[in-house]
């Protein structure tokens, strides 16, 4: 029986669609994963947003194509596991709270750690989960009854076993050391949370006065003059001639006249400034280095705020930067300031509040690196783990193989508490458990450490912690390791390959196989995106106005492997548009073929299939195979971009068209059935809750009672279908018919006047094949008269468009008026000519281009409309010349 369009709603409406669908697929169980299953498993893990976060762009992209992943695996039978959470985000979330209670006018120090830490929980448990419910908006089918938070009591218990193992194995040490240290968050970062920048600045040459004759110094150069009150040394190379009778002798610290020593250390680069650097070991990584080596002391001249403090002198109270302008000042008052040159200043920033860091001598946690680098190197080496693309294992190699000791201990309250306790004795107990007393004399009045660890240190441990580790749970057997992670590549080094790591040593196994790097997100003009700048896109107001599914489509069709993708205000509702007229596409479709398969199955015909059924079938077989390709190489553009042209292009533009002559038939009913059935299949990962839509509607079309499509086998289209001959005969048939097309645009022929056409081919096998498609090339063009042949003479008063293979010659006798028609394109190519030249003035000027990038975008895009309609009105002018 065949079905009414009117029976399938005219439109599909996500906003109407979207919640109710996403309620079914909850409320069916199809997200939840049974460890008890015999099903082989399939795992990924998200990575955790931060409590603080709301759903931006990148997160939009990188739980896409985790969502494209799970469904798909999903489909082809695996027990499939998208576990969700959050990260406590320490230092970020401890910000957030703090604004805070400065609104109140009030500080963490006010209230105490207790009750700042219960006050930290409450604003968690109030907004912390927000990006989750934002992450359903998308449709992402994340196993929420798993959902994890980094400090979970079990997940606490898993940080602290960590912590203990590591411990005991001597991997965890305290010691001193210098550290990048934030003034503003007032706590020490690890190397990989630096964000390290060149910004215009000074180098300051500063005459040190030689011990014991007056008149001479050793110049000394600096671009922290304010450091120099904690000098201890001067430093000059063993090999720089310049200063082989100044090694030993000792010379006065300016401002402070105390005598430092002048020392001899191939860490000096004798061609920067003049050759001799000072030694300020509280304040300088490589001074405190060398300081050690020549067992000089350290001398800290300021305290964790920034803030100068007594052995500063007369200094002492003020601001570091405000201690430098009146250092230089009192320099250059004394006549000890040589010259000052412009310099390159390289800076390292907070990469949470981006203030300038403060190299710092502080006693610290570290995690010592090297035996737990080893093994995680040679996992990524062997294959055992995977970069796709590849290069991005060049970015582990360059950080694992020159790796540092791992700072982890920070100086704020929100977080996992380092689990180490003093006695009075000052032994340290380390224990997962809250000791009652002293390990090593019993001493019960303990106390804690007061710092708590890098938030990443936690989230190493996210792949097993999250299933139940340290225990042996039912979770942890099925579904560790996971298979797959999804994540960008600015975090390669902060969290992969501290996971790959953490998951060789407490697990012995790699935490996952492959890891998947995507691009970037960046605006228009190619810079990241940023809220304060008005650049940031809301993915949510994108998904109000055209769907989750538009933008999921739009997000996945630009992952081809570049670098960085432009998805700013206009290119994004480009894109967007365009995804959103597919899912319109694909809806009509359905909703012509709901109106013509009835009860036909959903499988290919068994007899009087025409040519077109077994294109479309081949057509089919082609693209099925290519997405699961694709797909399995983790190329998710090439995969959404071979869907887009079967479905749009092959399916509708085409199949649909040619089917409607003959829409009874069973042949095509059966095949309408199977392609519609087997698209959605393939689509369902992409754009899930259309498909979702379409499959419930057309079941309840047909009275079946069947499951929902997120449950539906992957299809299988056999190789069998492909029809290579059948394919290459219809394209050469289907661009004829394109070319007809394009000559009655340029000429202004309507599609309901038929014309006459002569195709003219290079040899004789291309013209056979085109005969064999020649009522195809008449219904489509309407073309009254055809002649195919090789080699064929144009005919008189004729319009022309080329192909390849073969040339397309439609007369235009007593179609149009010549003359008139030859006279308006004249009028028009000139016109097309004049503009396209004024634009191209435009953007010769480079002043227009780097002050207005967007603009000239813009300007850019016009001129390539224009160019293109130029050179269409030059052919078509051709055509009427020729006539």
């Amino acid at each position: 029986m065949a079905l009414s369009p009117m029976d399938f709603a005219t439109r599909f409406d996500p906003k109407e669609a979207e919640e109710r669908i996403y309620r079914l697929w909850e409320e069916g169980g199809w997200f939840r994963a049974d460890p008890a299953s015999p099903r082989e498993p399939f795992t990924l893990v998200i990575p955790p947003p931060n409590v603080t976060g709301s759903l931006h762009m990148g997160h939009a992209l990188n739980n896409t194509l985790q969502d494209i992943l799970a469904r798909r695996k999903r489909m082809e039978g695996y027990e499939t596991l998208y576990l969700p959470g959050t990260d406590h985000a320490g230092i970020a979330t401890q910000v957030v709270v703090e604004r805070e209670l400065a609104r109140e006018k009030k500080t963490r120090w006010d209230l105490g750690r207790e009750k700042f830490l219960e006050r930290v929980w409450r604003w968690k448990e109030q907004y912390g989960n927000t990006i989750l419910y934002q992450l359903r908006r998308l449709g992402c089918s994340c196993d929420w009854s798993r959902t994890r938070f980094t400090m979970d009591a079990g997940y606490t218990r898993a940080v602290r076993h960590v912590f203990v193992s590591l411990f005991k194995k001597g991997y965890i040490y305290r010691g001193l050391a210098i550290v990048n240290w934030c003034p503003r968050d007032l706590t020490a970062l690890s190397d990989l949370e630096v964000v390290h920048k060149e910004e215009p600045g000074k180098l300051w040459h500063v005459r040190y006065p030689v011990e014991g004759e007056p008149g001479r110094f050793l110049v000394v150069a600096t671009t922290r003059p304010e450091t120099m009150l904690g000098d201890m040394a001067v430093a000059v190379h063993p090999d720089d001639a310049r200063y082989k009778n100044l090694a030993g002798r000792r010379v006065l610290l300016p401002l402070a006249e105390r005598p430092i020593p002048v020392i001899a250390d191939a860490f000096v680069d004798p061609s920067f400034g003049s050759g001799a650097v000072k030694v300020t070991p509280a304040h300088d990584p490589n001074d405190f280095e060398c300081a050690r080596r020549h067992g000089i002391k350290a001398l800290t001249v300021m305290d964790p705020k920034g803030v100068m403090n007594e052995a500063a002198g007369a200094y002492r109270g003020l601001d570091r930067f405000a201690c430098r302008t009146r250092v230089v000042a009192d320099l250059e008052a004394r006549g000890l300031l040589e010259k000052v040159e412009d310099y390159a200043v390289p800076l390292g920033t907070c990469y949470r509040c981006g203030t300038v860091l403060e190299p710092y001598l502080s006693e610290q946690w570290f995690v010592s690196m090297k035996d737990l680098a080893a093994p995680a190197l040679r996992a990524v080496r062997s294959g055992d783990v995977r970069f796709h693309p590849e290069r991005w294992s060049k970015l582990y190699y360059d950080w694992m193989e020159n790796i540092r000791d791992w700072c982890i201990s920070r100086q704020i309250w929100w977080g996992h508490r380092i689990p180490v306790w003093y006695c009075g004795s000052g032994h340290a107990t380390a224990a997962v458990e809250d000791p009652d007393r002293c390990a090593a004399c019993g001493d019960r009045a303990l106390r804690q450490d007061e710092d708590v660890l890098d938030t990443w240190f936690s989230s190493a441990l996210w792949p097993f912690a999250t299933l139940g580790w340290p225990e042996e749970t039912p979770d942890l057997e099925k579904f560790y390791p996971t298979q797959v992670l999804v994540t960008a590549r600015d975090i390669i080094n902060l969290w992969v390959a501290r996971m790959i790591m953490a998951g060789l040593e407490f697990r012995g196994e790699k935490p996952f196989s492959d890891v998947v790097i995507h691009a970037s997100i960046m605006d228009d003009v190619g810079q990241r995106q940023s809220k304060s700048k008005g650049t940031g896109i809301d993915p949510l107001g994108l998904i109000d106005e055209y769907g989750a599914d538009a933008l999921r489509f739009a997000l996945a069709w630009l992952c081809t492997g570049a670098q960085d993708i432009k998805f700013g205000s206009k290119l994004s509702v480009q894109r967007v548009e365009m995804s959103r007229n597919f899912v319109t596409k694909l809806w009509n479709a359905a909703r012509y073929a709901a109106s013509r398969i009835g009860d036909a199955p959903a499988s290919p015909p068994e007899k009087d299939a025409l040519e077109e059924d077994l294109w479309i079938l081949s057509r089919l077989s082609a693209t099925a195979a290519g997405v699961s390709d694709a797909l399995d190489r983790y190329e998710f553009g090439e995969a959404a971009q071979l869907l887009y042209r079967f479905v749009w292009n092959d399916f509708c533009d085409w199949y649909i068209e040619l089917s409607k002559r003959r829409a009874e038939e069973p042949a095509v009913r059966r095949t309408l059935a199977y392609v519609l059935d087997a698209s959605l299949r393939l689509l369902h990962p992409f754009v899930p809750f259309v498909t979702e839509e379409i499959w419930q509607r057309l079941g309840a079309l047909r009275g079946e009672a069947r499951s929902a499509l997120i449950g539906a086998p992957w299809p299988e289209v056999p190789a069998s279908l492909r029809r290579p001959d059948i394919e290459e005969r219809l394209e050469l048939v289907f661009e004829a018919v394109r070319l007809v097309r394009d000559v009655r645009g340029r000429n202004g022929i309507s599609p309901k006047i038929p014309v006459a056409a002569v195709l003219s081919t290079r040899d004789e096998r291309t013209a056979g094949l085109l005969r064999a498609g020649a009522s195809i090339l008449r219904a489509q063009a309407n073309v009254e008269a055809l002649e195919i042949g090789a080699h064929q003479a144009k005919p008189r008063l004729s319009a022309t468009a080329a192909a390849g293979d073969f040339t397309v010659y439609v007369p235009l006798e007593g179609k149009i008026d010549v003359a008139a028609e030859r006279e308006r394109a004249r009028r028009e190519l000139e016109r097309g000519r004049s503009q396209a030249a004024e634009l191209e003035r435009q953007l010769a000027n480079e002043e227009f281009r780097r002050r207005k990038p967007e603009l000239a975008e813009e300007v850019e895009a016009k001129l390539e409309a224009l160019q293109a309609k130029v050179r269409e009105l030059e052919a078509h002018l051709r055509d009427l010349e020729s006539a």
